[in-house]
């Protein structure tokens, strides 16, 4: 099978790498830098799985930065295109789905299109019938950043949407090619969209939660460690996704969360305002307790969004950062994946002796590299500590 994979993020690359062990497949980019590393067998992106893949493995996997060429031959195209959140419209800006999808039906309409980016409720069949097409198909990704292709080779469902029938093909194309044996669950194109959003609200709203209690402990001078431990051998809950943080962050739990609230106007609810507000108390509180402490310096500790990323869009920090900017206090960046001396009109000191001077060092994950200086680190990243 001929498969065109447009987006070289992290779902359209391991999605392509994934496919490329059985079957041909193009990867499209708009960014030749990008679609030149791919195609010299390197990675545009930090995932061990992807820089081992592209490196080791003998895949049929080439990049091009247009896709028109190869549309009469696919047999499939595979969208994984950005939807960044409308602030303003407050729903996804899902204009680049919107003209890929318009270039590829005035090519060949017949063509089967699957969708990989996460996208309003009703999208999928909204374009079905604007099309008057039934060969548009959604399937929701469950990818962390770091482990995308991992994830994808050990997927914990697949989830297809049912239309023409293609929908059992594209499953079977996915679980021939996962390490697990992954359950497949066919159903309607807004119930794969709806499970994308409440899964990742779900899980924003777990983060909400600890990070809650995180909040309580602090104020009343408890140990956060004693109270989730005791909480989370209880089965029901479980001991996992409870490290605190300084809020959720990176590029799907706060859009999906704002998107799946846009989507319950006119219908009764009381839970998905309130976690996207928790966020939001939390970094209020985490810098309040931070000043605190009275640093006339503070030295913020990467920027990225985790541990073993190299991405720091919508990164919790920059709001604990913007909201220290309203205080009489100088910050300075340790972030070795910003090449300048300066990033947002703030100094980057990328000598670590030199930055570990600060008079406090907030950091939402511990690393080794502070472990000299730890008596003056700010962390509420309870289980890396020991």
């Amino acid at each position: 099978m001929k498969i065109t994979v447009l987006g070289m993020g992290y779902v359209g690359l391991s999605n392509a790498i994934l496919l490329s062990q059985s079957n041909e497949v193009i990867g499209i980019d708009v960014v030749s830098e990008k679609v030149n590393l791919i195609n010299n067998k390197k990675s545009p992106l930090k995932d061990d799985y992807i820089i081992n893949y592209l490196k080791n493995k003998n895949l049929n996997f080439v990049a091009k930065t247009s896709g028109k060429d190869d549309y009469a031959d696919s047999d499939l195209v595979i969208l994984a295109l950005p939807t960044n959140y409308d602030e303003k419209e407050e729903f996804f800006d899902t204009h680049f789905l919107d003209d890929a999808i318009k270039e590829i039906k005035e090519i060949r309409n017949n063509l089967p299109i699957l969708i990989k980016s996460t996208i309003p409720i009703g999208y999928t069949r909204e374009k079905n019938e604007e099309y008057k097409s039934n060969n548009i198909y959604f399937s929701p990704e469950f990818l962390r950043e770091g482990k995308a292709l991992y994830d994808s080779l050990h997927p914990s469902r697949i989830i297809v949407s049912e239309n023409g029938g293609f929908e059992k093909e594209i499953a079977r194309l996915y679980k021939s090619e996962a390490l697990n044996n992954p359950k497949v669950l066919l159903m309607k194109s807004d119930e794969a969209e709806s499970v994308k959003l409440f899964a990742n609200t779900y899980l924003a709203m777990r983060v909400s939660f600890f990070n809650e209690l995180d909040t309580f402990a602090i104020a009343k001078g408890l140990d956060s460690k004693n109270i989730i431990e005791g909480i989370s051998e209880d089965p029901r809950i479980g001991n996992y996704y409870n490290n605190p943080s300084f809020g959720y962050g990176g590029y799907c739990l706060p859009k999906d969360t704002r998107q799946l609230y846009a989507n319950y106007k006119e219908i009764p609810n009381a839970l998905f305002k309130p976690i996207i507000e928790s966020n939001e108390v939390r970094k209020e509180f985490i810098a309040k307790d931070i000043m605190t402490y009275k640093p006339k310096q503070i030295g913020i500790y990467r920027l990225v969004m985790k541990k073993g990323s190299d991405n720091f869009r919508k990164s919790a920090i920059f709001d604990i950062i913007e909201i220290l900017k309203k205080e009489n206090v100088d910050l300075i960046i340790y972030e070795p994946t910003v090449d300048s001396d300066e990033f947002e009109g703030l100094k980057v000191i990328n000598n670590l002796e030199e930055f570990k001077e600060a008079d406090i060092i907030i950091a939402n994950r511990i690393s080794d590299d502070l472990k000299d200086i730890e008596e003056k680190v700010y962390s509420r990243d309870i289980f890396t500590r020991d």
